[in-house]
């Protein structure tokens, strides 16, 4: 009796193991060599964003570049037939994966540039607050249209799935608007995040009063921001919110503010005594910017008199830490030297009647 060998017997099998393990080394000893080469030309630069360049597409690279070693080393593997498919279908499935992970890689890659580029850190950053929520939002579109894209090139390489997918394109429409209704709050913020990115009513590092919170704006996602209180808890509020309900943006066009403290006086209060030690405790001030300052007699009233005083400075802290500066001055001001000008109850003694308050 004769048996007949399949054409895929050990040594076959042990040459392509071996040609194999022999392209995956030299295509790691090739990325680390490059990866280290870019490493130092990046630390010879002053820029911080070639660093984050070779930092994030270390690991991609690795892959890719084993995915081409092993394309270029095909033509010399023997396979039987069920390895070849076995093989194209490996293929399908890993190149748009490492090409979609790439693409996800440079658009991070652009963000965290953009990130170091502008410093929201320094005293005016308008513009980079603007750039960088802009960013960071379009960013994570990017992302998941990558993802997206890449999961449908990989499951249209299989056969058996394509066809069924070309099957289901006619019910597409009608399941489309069955899970559109279904998820219209997600869908809705989803859209608001987008709309938010082009709009721009909030930034990151923008100081808002929402729902009478006061916080800063800590991050921004596609259908959630999330808003930093001053006493260190979160909030977080649906994207949409910002642009169907009104809030408070203290710092639309610049992060400088002006800030306001009120005094409740007598009536027969020294004014421009108490407006020249206000101008000396101003003056004095650190925090004050050194734009400009007032006070004023804003209301009247039978036994009291309204006094507001005025202050500018650089941001939201520094304008609520100089408010409360100026307060505690005036007032001990106020109670040092002019206790006089603290309000009063005053009795009027009427003919006949006894007295009576005023």
């Amino acid at each position: 009796m004769r048996i007949d060998l399949p054409d895929w017997h050990l040594p076959t099998a042990i040459d392509n193991l071996l040609i194999a393990a022999g392209a995956v080394v030299a295509a790691l000893l090739l990325h680390a060599t490059f990866m280290a080469l870019a490493g130092r030309i990046a630390a010879r630069t002053p820029d911080s964003v070639d660093d984050a360049v070779v930092q994030l597409s270390r690991r991609p690279l690795r892959w890719i570049a084993i995915a081409i070693a092993l394309a270029a080393v095909r033509r010399f593997l023997r396979l039987p037939e069920w390895g070849s498919e076995l093989w194209q279908l490996a293929a399908g499935l890993i190149v748009p994966g490492l090409i979609g992970w790439l693409l996800i890689t440079v658009v991070r890659v652009y963000v965290r540039a953009v990130e170091l580029r502008y410093d929201i850190g320094v005293a005016d950053n308008l513009r980079a607050r603007r750039r960088r929520t802009r960013v960071a939002i379009l960013g994570r579109i990017g992302v998941i249209l990558v993802t997206m894209l890449t999961v449908a090139l990989m499951l249209l390489s299989i056969p058996s799935i394509r066809s069924i997918g070309i099957t289901l394109m006619a019910s597409a429409g009608l399941a489309g608007l069955a899970v559109g209704a279904a998820a219209q709050p997600a869908l809705k913020n989803l859209i608001a995040g987008v709309q938010l990115a082009f709009t721009e009513p909030i930034r990151i590092d923008d100081v808002l009063i929402v729902d009478g919170e006061w916080g800063k704006v800590e991050d921004i996602r596609l259908t959630y921001v999330v808003i930093a209180l001053w006493d260190e808890r979160r909030l977080v509020v649906p994207v949409s919110k910002f642009l169907e309900q009104p809030f408070q943006n203290w710092t639309r066009n610049s992060s400088q503010l002006l800030g306001s403290a009120f005094f409740w006086l007598d009536p027969t209060t020294d004014i421009p005594r108490l407006r020249a030690r206000y101008e000396e405790i101003v003056r004095a001030s650190p925090r004050w910017d050194g734009r400009g300052f007032v006070l004023q007699v804003t209301d009247t009233k039978p036994d009291a008199i309204e006094v507001r005083v005025l202050a500018t400075a650089k941001d939201a802290p520094t304008t609520f830490d100089l408010r409360c500066d100026i307060r505690e001055a005036m007032l001990a001001f106020i109670r040092d030297e002019m206790p006089e000008a603290l309000p009063k109850t005053r009795l009027v003694r009427g003919e006949g009647e006894g007295a009576t308050p005023a």
